[in-house]
This record gives structure tokens, C-alpha cells and sequence, in this order.
């Protein structure tokens, strides 16, 4: 049997608005409480996360960063804006995304909304090693 291919000749790689109509979805698809508890974060995307953001994290290519929380997380006392505070913001990063798009196996839907969780995760007052390790544990049992 003969397997149709799309005609990938006549497609474009997706543009910023694509990721935010990704992203977009992948907030309104988070099951609740989170979706209520994540309804003041904004979400942002760039082509590359910005010089002085890679610097701080010591990154020297921007192909690093898929993702980023920009803000004062819940358990910070950010779930009360205080006067002149910037918004909590996740921003996702094109190009770094589209690169492990193409290196690995999963969707770019997966991939965002992935990113899009973890960087939420950061709100929530979960680090790096928290969410690996909750990860890991949905992992062992799924």
C-alpha cells in the first residue's frame, strides 16, 4: 500500500503566531485547578531568548532555552500583584524550540506544551529538580 506524504515542498516552518496559537491551546487544555490558578500568566514568544537572559543562566548558544518564567511564582507572594509589578510571563522561544523539534521524536504540539507546563511549573514555586523528579515519577508510573 502507498503511503501519501504531504507536500512538505509548499510549507513554511511555523511563525511566532503558530507557537502562540500552540501555546495558546496548551493553556486552555491544562486540566484545574491549573488552568484557573494559571489564568493571570501571560504567555510570550520570541525567535531567542535575549543576551543578558542566556548570560545569566552561563548558556552561550541561545539554541539552549526553549523556555522561560519571568516573574514572582505563588509561593513568592505572587498571588497578589503588588503596585508596578510586570506580569507573571512565560516566554517561549522560537527557534530553540524548532531545533529539538527536529531532533527528536516528539510533536511540536508535545514540545510546547511540554515547555509551556514546565516554565508554569516555576508559577506554581516548583525549581528544575522538583519537576524532574515529578517527571520521572509519571514516567515510572505510566
Amino acid at each position: 500500500m502507498a503511503v501519501t506524504h504531504p507536500d512538505w515542498g509548499a510549507r513554511f516552518a511555523p511563525t511566532l503566531d503558530d507557537i502562540e496559537a500552540l501555546a495558546s491551546q496548551a493553556l486552555r487544555d491544562l486540566p484545574e485547578p491549573f488552568r484557573s490558578l494559571a489564568a493571570d500568566v501571560t504567555c510570550s514568544v520570541a525567535e531567542f531568548a535575549e543576551d543578558d537572559v542566556l548570560e545569566g543562566f552561563g548558556m552561550e548558544s541561545p539554541f539552549e532555552l526553549m523556555g522561560l518564567f519571568s516573574g514572582i511564582g505563588m509561593t513568592e507572594d505572587g498571588a497578589v500583584p503588588q503596585t508596578g509589578q510586570l506580569p507573571n510571563t512565560v516566554f517561549l522561544y522560537r527557534r530553540a524550540i524548532l531545533d529539538y523539534w527536529a531532533e527528536n521524536e516528539d510533536t511540536l504540539g508535545q514540545i510546547i506544551t511540554h515547555v509551556l507546563v514546565h516554565e508554569i511549573g516555576h508559577h506554581f514555586g516548583f525549581s528544575d529538580d522538583d519537576m524532574e523528579a515529578l517527571e520521572a515519577e509519571a514516567e515510572r508510573e505510566g
